[in-house]
């Protein structure tokens, strides 16, 4: 048991000192997996950057999404803007996309969008905390087109509810395809497509699962190992007993566009 609990807390600390900037989930490599949505938004993204005039990337995370569009695009949009809310991202992003020539604005998640009505062609978004559909329909251009990748319900519940217990099902079905469907559509836009999956999750040790809990922080509000221990040890031992920690993210492919005036 000592040497368990040695290998426990070497973990815990290996979790709580990876930093969490940005959207680049390479350190889960061997650690943990999530499979993929079929459709593959980054690579579906660089086939709209190529047709689109003037982009605009809400809630861009560290930027890598955008960048790796970006750079795969066979054309290059002439201008492009990303938001982002959280400072330590803008910095990342900012370095990140600023030899792209993206100018990264500082710009709360919740707040109105800081750009002119019709302003855009594109808007686009990749796991965005919340679609502020009037606003977004505001600064598209007549014509013009939202592709993001959302978030579903109930996504990694499995964890959430390990650590937070049963959730009401006003809380699981939030994020509801259909309820955004109805959100973008009261706000004036027509849904071109709109496609949903369910996709396996293993976390492989306590790490992985102390640095995504530190990484999404949404997940489960306010997490700190110290305030979670107990649960965190009893789920190291699980995993240690009898395997990788089992859950399933949601995803859906939203394209939305504004009608032509």
């Amino acid at each position: 048991m000592g040497q368990d609990s040695r290998a426990f807390e070497e973990l815990l600390a290996e979790g709580a000192a990876v930093p969490t900037e940005g959207w680049d989930f390479s350190w889960f490599r061997g650690r943990a997996t999530e499979a993929r949505p079929s459709w593959g938004y980054a690579v579906s993204l660089a086939d709209r950057l190529a047709g689109a005039r003037a982009v605009l990337d809400l809630q861009t995370g560290g930027g890598e999404v955008l960048d790796f569009a970006l750079g795969r695009a066979p054309k290059a949009p002439v201008v492009t803007v990303a938001t982002e809310g959280w400072p330590p991202n803008v910095a990342k992003a900012t370095a990140l996309l600023a030899p792209r020539g993206v100018a990264v604005v500082a710009s709360p998640e919740d707040a109105p969008l800081p750009f002119a009505d019709a302003a855009f062609d594109l808007v686009t978004s990749r796991h965005p905390v919340r679609a502020h559909w009037a606003e977004i329909a505001r600064v598209l251009r007549p014509g013009g087109t939202y592709f993001a990748q959302h978030v579903g319900p109930h996504s990694v519940f499995e964890l959430v509810e390990y650590f937070l217990g049963p959730q009401p099902e006003e809380v699981r079905s939030g994020r509801a395809p259909e309820r955004e469907r109805a959100d973008a559509e009261a706000a004036g836009l027509e849904i071109v497509d709109l496609r949903a999956e369910e996709l396996r999750m293993e976390f492989n040790d306590i790490a992985a699962v102390v640095h995504f809990l530190r990484k999404v922080v949404w997940m489960v509000p306010g997490f700190t190992v110290e305030a979670h221990r107990p649960r965190l040890e009893d789920l190291h031992e699980q995993i240690e007993s009898y395997g990788p920690f089992v859950a399933h993210s949601t995803r859906h492919l939203f394209e939305a566009r504004k009608p032509d005036a």
